[in-house]
């Protein structure tokens, strides 16, 4: 069984403790003098025969090959002693030793070198540790079994390849996980479809009996931020079975073999922990569709070519089952996505006005709130928003109310989170002169004019003109009342005009044109575009396909596939859709140019209003003319 972290640097620190004490050990019982130092003085020859003659010499060493003598005195402690050199001519040498009563040892140098001995003397504890050190390293190996990493004592190169072939994939001990069914809102569909694996991991008695088995592979696709991997992981959660999680990119390697490696571990280890759940996050990074262009890359191809023998290979009534999560299903390869490997595709969609409602109930519970809190209306004010958006809005919520210095979140704070989620912060630093002002104050309230105007529109719920981090100098926010699935023509031109409405409220009041209309020209071209190329709505086209969605669950770019011919004919109806939008536009604002000034002018003064405002004053008759503004 692999150790965890801490129980491994526990036991390698009790390793270490153990080596060292049997070092200290073996340095006293066995080599006593290893560690003893003598401290020798340098004396004169005459200093030797004084302390002779006054009779203080205790020992004496001569050593004959260079007449060295090293001598001790009486009375001096331990590890003190003298050196000097015997004079050749003193043939009367020993007998003064004897005279003064000193124990005299004569040292003869042997011819034969004693390296091997001194290095045994001297060296051998340190063997002897670098030798149970590496027994300790082995021991470890053992007990740990391939994944568990090597201690290497002495600094060696044992550990430079431990790592080759191994899968890194992170795994989460069942216990461990902490995410059940409950713990996901807004994904009804996709947890239904997963139950089931849930309920045969469980139960596998009950559907072996009827002859069903156990899928394979479930592939999880949807936008990011929708919630792929916490499904994954409540199925973990749930089933109560070890969670093996790992991204796609970890299998692609610079070096040829590593990728398919990494595979083979990935399932040696699920298969020694079945029943498990094995999720490989982002799979078409490993999985994109294999061809023979030159752009292919034979490591991955042959990581995926491994990837696919280990789904067929392994023995699925062990409990095994494969999720993986990609917003990319269209890149992945044929071969991947057949029944026997990924039995199911679990569709992760964005949610509906009650799911987002669910996941924002689900992630208030942690927030102190004041109430009243009305979240179907930040349900309704989001959507398009995703699992991960709705989870930020709610704290970005809390982190306004500290901000702002209160114990708990008010429906202001989330609905100013909304705003901060999706055109960014407020910009205090950016502040516009009275005619730029001006001047977006007319392009939002003629967006707001045109709006009110459109029977099937949504209705205004906010206008601002404040400035935003996203790079929006204000915006008209249109909330809708209830859930649409479905866009009919005419509303779609409809929201083609309220594009048009605040370029055409520059031409009108100013005469001229800024760069404030850039994204309301570039959200009218998309829309005007998919109109013909996609949804059949033009009458010179009629019900023919003009462009495929690249990118469905990403960016969602639309690529044209006809001929060059037909392409410039698509332009130009465009450019037509766009200009009547555009006069429609312009025709209402000239209706209603006297409360297209009086909304602007209050608008300018209160710098954001309500939609309740708006309205008010839009359906009040006021005979006053407010002043035409400055140019």
């Amino acid at each position: 069984m692999e150790m965890d972290d801490h129980k491994r640097r526990r036991n390698m620190i009790l390793y270490v403790i153990i080596a060292m004490a049997i070092y200290l050990v073996l340095s006293t019982l066995l080599f006593p003098n290893l560690g003893q130092h003598v401290q020798i003085s340098q004396v004169s020859y005459t200093q030797l025969l004084k302390d002779l003659e006054d009779k203080k010499v205790d020992t004496v060493q001569y050593t004959t090959d260079d007449a060295s003598v090293v001598y001790t005195r009486k009375g001096d402690d331990e590890g003190i002693a003298y050196e000097t050199t015997a004079m050749p001519t003193d043939a009367q040498l020993t007998d003064r030793i004897n005279d003064a009563g000193a124990t005299l040892d004569v040292v003869v140098p042997s011819n034969d070198s004693n390296m091997l001995l001194y290095f045994l003397i001297y060296f051998s504890p340190i063997l002897i540790f670098l030798l149970f050190g590496w027994w300790l390293n082995r021991k470890m190996k053992k007990s740990m079994g391939d994944d568990g990493p090597s201690m290497n004592f002495g600094g060696g190169f044992g550990g430079m390849g431990g790592g080759l072939g191994k899968s890194g994939a992170r795994i989460v001990a069942s216990k461990d996980v902490g995410v059940t069914f409950k713990d996901v809102a807004g994904q009804e569909e996709a947890k239904e479809s997963l139950k089931e694996v849930v309920d045969f991991l469980e139960n596998p008695k009950r559907y072996e009996d009827i002859g069903a088995r156990l899928p394979r592979g479930a592939l999880l696709v949807g936008p990011p931020g929708t919630g792929k991997t916490l499904l994954a992981k409540a199925v973990a959660g749930e089933a109560g079975v070890p969670f093996f999680s790992i991204s796609g990119s970890e299998f692609v390697e610079m070096f040829v073999g590593r990728g398919a490696a990494k595979v083979r571990d990935l399932f040696k280890q699920a298969n020694e922990k079945a029943p498990c759940i094995v999720f490989i996050d982002e799979i078409d990074a490993v999985g994109k569709r294999r061809d023979a262009g030159l752009s292919t890359n034979d490591e991955r191809e042959q990581t995926l070519n491994q990837l696919l023998t280990e789904m067929d290979g392994f023995d699925n009534h062990k409990g095994i089952v494969v999720l993986a999560a990609t917003n990319r299903p269209d890149s992945l390869d044929p071969a991947l996505l057949r029944p026997g490997r990924f039995d199911r595709r679990i569709p992760v969609e964005l949610p509906d006005l009650a799911g987002r409602k669910a996941i924002l109930e689900l992630h208030a519970k942690d927030v102190k709130t004041q109430p009243p809190i009305d979240l179907t209306a930040i349900a309704r004010a989001t959507p398009g928003a995703s699992g991960a958006d709705l989870s930020n809005i709610i704290n970005e919520g809390a982190l306004r109310a500290v901000r702002m210095g209160r114990a708990r979140a008010t429906q202001e704070d989330f609905e100013e989170s909304v705003e901060v989620v999706i055109a960014g912060q407020q910009r205090k630093s950016t502040i516009l002169s009275d005619h730029e002002k001006q001047v977006v104050s007319y392009h939002e309230i003629g967006h707001a004019i045109v709006a009110a105007s459109m029977k099937e529109g949504a209705p205004v719920t906010k206008i601002t003109i404040v400035p935003r981090t996203s790079g929006a100098l204000g915006y008209t926010m249109q909330v809708e009342e209830d859930e649409k699935f479905l866009t009919t023509k005419q509303e779609v031109l409809d929201k083609l005009a309220v594009y048009c409405g605040g370029r055409a409220a520059e031409e009108l009041i100013f005469g001229e044109m800024t760069t404030g209309a850039a994204n309301d020209i570039e959200q009218a071209t998309k829309l005007a575009r998919n109109m013909i190329t996609r949804f059949g709505m033009s009458e010179e086209f009629g019900m023919m396909a003009l462009g495929t969605v690249q990118n469905a669950y990403l960016n969602q770019d639309t690529s044209l596939t006809c001929a060059p011919g037909t392409a410039e004919r698509v332009d130009d109806a465009v450019l037509k859709v766009i200009e009547q939008a555009h006069a429609r536009a312009l025709q209402v604002l000239k209706e209603n140019k006297f409360k297209l000034h009086e909304l602007a002018r209050y608008l300018y003064k209160k710098e954001t209003i309500t939609g309740e405002e708006f309205m008010t004053l839009l359906k009040r008759e006021n005979p006053l003319m407010p002043p035409k503004p400055t140019a």
